[in-house]
C-alpha cells in the first residue's frame, strides 16, 4: 500500500486496491452464485471512491447475501433478521463521518425487515441499502419469497404461490427514497456505475440488484442476461436521455400514465426522455410498473436521484441548535428532572 498527500493539506490517504478491500476469509457461496459478480464489483469499485477502509462499514442483517461483511477488509456488522436498516440508521446518525452500506436480501429486507426499509428511507438516512433480489429464500433452501412470482411452484408452496409480490422499486419510491436504482449482478460496469452514484448520494439510496440463486431459482432473469435479448427487453435509465431499448420504447399513453411500444412504432420525439431530478416520484413509480409480464421489457438503471436534507444533517443542525440557544445539558439533570420518585427498600419481613 502507498500514500499520497491531499492537495489541500497534509493529510495523507491511502492508495487502495480491490485486494485490500478482500478480506481473509474463505468465500462460502454456492459455485455460480450471483453474489460473487456482486462482491467482486464492490471490491473494486470502494478504491476509487477515496473513503479509508476504516470509515468504511458494512451491516447485514440474515440470508446468503449477509454473509457480505465477513469478505469485506472494512468494519462489519452481521445483524439479525430484517433489522439491518435499523442498526445502520444509528450508526449513520452517531457517526456522519462514516460510509454506511446495509446488504441485505428480498426476504430480509422485504419480510420480516420490510416496516425497518421503508423508515430508513422516508427519513433519508445516509445509507446506501444494497437489496439482491433472487427472488427466492435461498439460505433456507427454496421457499417463496416476498419477491417471487404468483403461483410459484417451491417447498413451501407445492401447489403454487397465491401472494402478489412485491417490487422494491415501487416500494422504495413509494417510502419517498430520494436516490432508486436497478441492476443486474452480471452487468459489472453498470453495476458500478449505479452504486458510484449511490455512494456520492447525501441521504438514503437504494439499489435492487437482480441476483441469480443458480441452485433454487436458477434463469430467474435470463431475458436480461442472454445475449440474444437482453438488448430488447433491458430499457436503459440515463437522465437525459430517450427510455428505449433495441426494440422498444417508451412514451405517453392514456390517462397520464406511460407506455411501452415497438421502437420502429414511434418518432425519436415521441420516446419519453428520462428524468431522474423530477421532485414528483410519480414518473419514476410508473418506470418502475413496466418490468411485467414475464421481463418482456425491464427499466434497469436510476429511477430517481433528488435533493433532500439527510436525516444526520438535521439532527445535527437541531443538536446545534439547542445547545446555541440552551447550552449544553447535563445527563444527571435529565434523568432526574420532571417527575421522580423513590422506591423503598424491602425489609426482611415484608
Amino acid at each position: 500500500m502507498t500514500y499520497v498527500t491531499e492537495p489541500a493539506g497534509p493529510r495523507t490517504l491511502p492508495v487502495l486496491k480491490a485486494k485490500d478491500f478482500k478480506s481473509d476469509q474463505q468465500v462460502r457461496w454456492c459455485p455460480g452464485c450471483g453474489d460473487y459478480a456482486i462482491l467482486a464489483a464492490v471490491q473494486d469499485l470502494l478504491p476509487q471512491l477515496g473513503i479509508r477502509r476504516e470509515d468504511t462499514v458494512f451491516v447485514s442483517g440474515i440470508g446468503c447475501s449477509s454473509r457480505f461483511p465477513y469478505y469485506m477488509n472494512t468494519y462489519g456488522f452481521h445483524s439479525i433478521h430484517g433489522r439491518a436498516p435499523a442498526i445502520a440508521t444509528g450508526l449513520a446518525a452517531s457517526r456522519p463521518d462514516l460510509s454506511v452500506w446495509v446488504i441485505t436480501g428480498d426476504g430480509d429486507a422485504l419480510s420480516i425487515g420490510g416496516n425497518h426499509l421503508i423508515h430508513a428511507l422516508r427519513r433519508n438516512v445516509n445509507l446506501n441499502i444494497l437489496l439482491f433480489n433472487n427472488r427466492i429464500y435461498g439460505l433456507t433452501k427454496g421457499q417463496f419469497s416476498p419477491t417471487s412470482e404468483a403461483g410459484k411452484i417451491t417447498k413451501s408452496t407445492p401447489l403454487g404461490s397465491l401472494d402478489r409480490p412485491f417490487n422494491p422499486v415501487s416500494l422504495a419510491l413509494g417510502a419517498e427514497a430520494t436516490f432508486v436504482a436497478r441492476a443486474v449482478d452480471s452487468d459489472r460496469a453498470h453495476l458500478q456505475d449505479v452504486l458510484r452514484a449511490a455512494a456520492a448520494h447525501d441521504g438514503a439510496s437504494f439499489v435492487e440488484i437482480y441476483q441469480n440463486c443458480n441452485i433454487f431459482n436458477d434463469n430467474a432473469y435470463a431475458p436480461l442476461k442472454d445475449p440474444a435479448t437482453r438488448d430488447d427487453v433491458t430499457l436503459r435509465l440515463e437522465h437525459g436521455r430517450p427510455i428505449a431499448s433495441r426494440a422498444f420504447a417508451v412514451r405517453a399513453g392514456a390517462r397520464g400514465g406511460i407506455e411501452v411500444v415497438p421502437r420502429d412504432s414511434v418518432a425519436e420525439d415521441e420516446i419519453l426522455v428520462h428524468d431522474t431530478r423530477h421532485e414528483d416520484p410519480s414518473h419514476a413509480f410508473m418506470l418502475s410498473r413496466l418490468d411485467q409480464p414475464a421481463f418482456a421489457h425491464v427499466p434497469v438503471g436510476i429511477f430517481r436521484a433528488v435533493e433532500r436534507p439527510s436525516y444526520g444533517r438535521l439532527m445535527a443542525d437541531q443538536i446545534h441548535r439547542a445547545v446555541a440557544e440552551e447550552g449544553p445539558g447535563e445527563l444527571a439533570e435529565l434523568l432526574a428532572s420532571g417527575h421522580t420518585w423513590l422506591v423503598p427498600e424491602r425489609t426482611a419481613s415484608a
